[in-house]
């Protein structure tokens, strides 16, 4: 196994991050879970059926501890998720945590048209038998189905031997807080406390709205400078990283972000507006994103007043969920749409937009 704080000081050396006191002092933690799985046998290799069924060889010891990182948006919890990700020289996944269940949720389907008895077992074995270090980002547990299931799916996945690394933005006692029938969703914080090492990354420093904040995000017009400076920014959001389409679930269908690489999002105007979406599509989108890139914002007037009424969702959506925007379009906000239906209703958009570029704005609680 490679060193998580080898690859950071070397991030730091070669001038891509800055070393931050907090992020230092949990790459300890970080390491330690690479070592005790050096030290831990893997478990030997069986098809997911033949798991599942009980044939060969007996089940893994349990695995190593694993690692629950939480803290404040924009500390620096992902960034070291992927730097243990690529230290690790076992068979690993990195994967956003709503994306996995998602996927769960599928298998489980599956599973029921099968006509298995317990579902989530063959499911969990099916991950078992292709990893054995899960880095989830970003949990968070807001849906009664995910919240069900959880903790039998977390509990075999130890039990056969996968390591489970994961950052949230919450305290294990916050997950899924104030939701339907919460009790039976609390063993599943036992489970946390009792297989996972909680650690708080406590920087007093915001690194992603330091640098979305620190300089101009609205840029105008949409021409090649625009484009320039936003994938500038694009680069240093995600450290360069290329980007992945992500499919967002929402009452059975989906709709895809083009790009998606460490919370932050970039689409074009037309991606997100000139479909048929809606509300409910746009509060699923900032509840994913912690900032949002859109390129090429036009003119807005009655020629395209379907796609007009969903960009005022959309900004209404985001600004709620305090997801920071970086954007070039056609002209400042004010100018954007100066006549035809809906003109009028688009002043409070424009405010909105122009307290969005402000460098505090989404820093309170």
């Amino acid at each position: 196994m490679g060193k998580v704080s080898d690859l950071y000081r070397q991030r730091v050396a070669e001038g891509r991050i800055e070393a931050d006191p907090a992020q230092l002092s949990v790459l300890p933690h970080l390491d330690r879970v690479l070592d005790d799985m050096a030290a831990t046998p893997a478990p030997e290799k069986r098809s997911a059926w033949r798991a599942f069924l009980g044939v060969g060889s007996p089940p893994p010891a349990p695995a190593a501890r694993g690692l629950y990182l939480w803290g404040g948006v924009g500390r620096g919890k992902s960034m070291l998720m992927d730097l243990m990700a690529e230290a690790a020289t076992v068979p690993v996944r990195r994967v956003h945590f709503h994306e996995f269940m998602q996927e769960i949720q599928a298998g489980l389907n599956r599973a029921r048209q099968r006509g298995d008895q317990d579902t989530v077992r063959p499911v969990a074995m099916e991950v078992a038998a292709k990893v054995r270090l899960l880095c989830f980002d970003e949990m968070q547990i807001t849906d009664i189905a995910d919240a069900m299931i959880v903790g039998r799916l977390f509990q075999v996945l130890l039990e056969q031997g996968v390591v489970i690394v994961t950052t949230s933005n919450r305290v294990p006692e916050d997950l899924y807080k104030h939701g339907l029938n919460r009790q039976l969703f609390l063993p599943f914080i036992g489970l946390i406390r009792q297989r996972l090492a909680v650690v708080c990354l406590d920087s007093p420093v915001d690194h992603r709205q330091g640098r979305a904040s620190g300089g101009q995000v609205w840029f105008c017009p949409a021409d090649a400078a625009a484009k320039t400076a936003m994938d500038a920014i694009w680069d240093d959001l995600t450290g360069g990283a290329e980007g992945e389409a992500r499919r967002i679930e929402v009452g059975g269908r989906s709709f895809t972000l083009p790009q998606f690489a460490n919370g932050v999002a970039r689409s074009s105007f037309w991606d997100l507006c000139g479909k048929p979406l809606g509300p409910a599509d746009y509060l699923a989108l900032s509840r994913e994103v912690q900032v949002l890139m859109i390129d090429g914002i036009p003119r807005l007037s009655a020629s395209n007043y379907n796609e007009a009424k969903r960009f005022v969702t959309l900004i209404d959506a985001i600004y709620e969920g305090k997801v920071r925007l970086v954007a070039s379009a056609a002209d400042q906000p004010e100018q954007l749409y100066n006549e035809g239906e809906g003109s009028f209703e688009f002043e409070r958009t424009a405010s909105r937009l122009r307290e969005m570029q402000d460098a505090g704005w989404g820093l309170g609680p």
